[in-house]
């Protein structure tokens, strides 16, 4: 357990503590489950591992991934549910063997995208929500299918970027967790038990997301001097 938190600041660990402290907190409060408790934590673990580039992110997010996607099939939300089952799940694995193989005396090498890069990024993001929203609005049970597919589209774009190690990944992030909090604020308006506990998971994964914008950026600077 001690080589996880080896080279962490005191920013990190007070975050991950804090946040931890949150969730036990509302679970205890909203008499939540234990499942929807591990769901959040396991989350909190897996982004702020893959703040570090660390390869326990994708350990903890393989049962983030398959909790998360059950959550969401429970709340109407099948773009979510669908896409953490069919694409995260492997990604998972592939993320693992990826990471592992570029790494620099146990530091993972970060990269960093060109600007043709990130045009062409930003096009198949916007193209990708207008095409899946329009489907998803089709499903007559389906709630909020443009924010869903906003949030589909950009976790498999962001997910892609993470896998090859590129730092625009967390630009990407930062978008697509603020998207997934309003999903869940309407999901909470609508009545979901699990609602305010998604809302909190995903507000500390926005915080995260800058702060691992700021030191993938860094780490970037690093492999290309």
């Amino acid at each position: 357990m001690g080589k996880w938190f080896k080279g962490w600041s005191a920013y990190e660990l007070v975050w991950l503590g804090v946040f931890c402290g949150i969730a036990v907190g509302l679970t205890v409060i909203m008499k939540d489950s234990l499942f929807g408790f591990t769901v959040f934590l396991t989350g909190v673990l897996c982004v702020v591992l893959a703040a570090k580039g660390n390869l326990m992110s994708y350990v903890f997010g393989m049962y983030n991934t398959f909790g998360y996607a059950y959550l969401a099939y429970t709340n109407g939300i099948y773009g979510e549910m669908l896409l953490n089952l069919l694409f995260f799940v492997p990604m998972n694995v592939v993320g693992f063997f990826l990471w592992r193989k570029h790494q620099d005396g146990g530091k993972l090498e970060m990269r960093r995208m060109n600007l043709r890069g990130i045009l062409w990024t930003g096009a198949a993001c916007v193209l990708g929500s207008v095409i899946i929203g329009f489907f998803l609005s089709l499903i007559p049970t389906q709630n909020s299918p443009y924010i869903d597919a906003i949030t589909n589209v950009l976790s498999v774009v962001a997910t892609f970027l993470m896998v090859w190690r590129y730092k625009e990944q967390w630009l990407v992030y930062i978008v697509l967790n603020a998207f997934t909090v309003l999903l869940w604020v309407l999901r909470t308006l609508d009545g979901s038990p699990d609602g305010l506990l998604m809302i909190v998971m995903w507000s500390a994964y926005l915080i995260n997301a800058a702060y691992g914008y700021y030191t993938w950026t860094k780490g970037a600077k690093e492999a290309y001097r």
